[in-house]
């Protein structure tokens, strides 16, 4: 009974083994280009409390992808990002103020993935830099001040290079046309928007982003 027992198991080893082997033998290293779009959420987390709500942005850009192994790979980005902030006035809601930052964004990320060759599901994940090129704002307070923390609205970004890191899931659908994606991601920062030295009016200003993109994506490049 043992014996045939370390036999079958055995028997299994060496067929999954050889399976294993034969589907790395198999394995394509693939390098891929594509172009992206999508939509941001996003809030600035205050230190004093300032009562936000999220607003909605764009995001665009073009990635590229190295399939390095089977399972895994790399990605690089260079996006266009909208960020920033929409304050909530509960016991005056006639007034409104918001407050957008656009970025250029450089994102590196660990692509995992698993599927079949037409249909897949990933997960990128990674840290993310950024660098604010400009800002907006709008708002009817019309020199008003409403009871609560105002120092942020005359207040220009003060620390310009965004950090952090982001990460979320996506499916990926392969076409003869190239392939279709349709990604969710979160960022969280980890660095300030204003200065947060002691005398300063605020020592915690970081960036949080939901986004939604859809990236048509075409393979350049593989080799075994």
């Amino acid at each position: 009974m043992i014996k045939r027992t370390l036999l079958t198991v055995l028997a299994t080893g060496l067929a999954f083994t050889a399976t294993y082997g034969q589907a790395l033998k198999d394995f394509e290293q693939e390098f891929a280009v594509g172009a992206s779009f999508g939509v941001n959420f996003s809030d600035v987390r205050f230190m004093p409390k300032v009562y936000t709500g999220w607003l909605m942005g764009y995001n665009a850009g073009i990635m590229g992808r190295w399939n390095t192994h089977r399972n895994l790979g790399l990605q690089a980005e260079l996006n266009f990002s909208q960020q920033g902030w929409e304050e909530v006035f509960e016991n005056e809601p006639e007034y409104q103020y918001s407050r957008t930052i656009n970025y250029i964004e450089l994102p590196f990320l660990t692509h995992i993935y698993f599927g079949s060759n037409s249909f897949k599901f990933y997960v990128n994940m990674g840290p993310k830099i950024g660098y604010a090129i400009g800002e907006s704002t709008s708002e009817n307070l019309n020199g008003a001040a409403p009871n609560r923390a105002n120092e942020q609205h005359d207040m220009p970004i003060e620390k310009k290079f965004d950090w952090g890191l982001c990460g979320g899931p996506g499916i990926e659908i392969r076409t003869k046309a190239g392939y279709f994606l349709l990604e969710g991601r979160f960022y969280y920062a980890l660095g300030d928007i204003f200065n947060s030295r002691k005398d300063d009016d605020f020592w915690q200003s970081t960036s949080q982003v939901f986004s939604a993109k859809v990236t048509y994506v075409m393979p350049i490049l593989k080799k075994k």
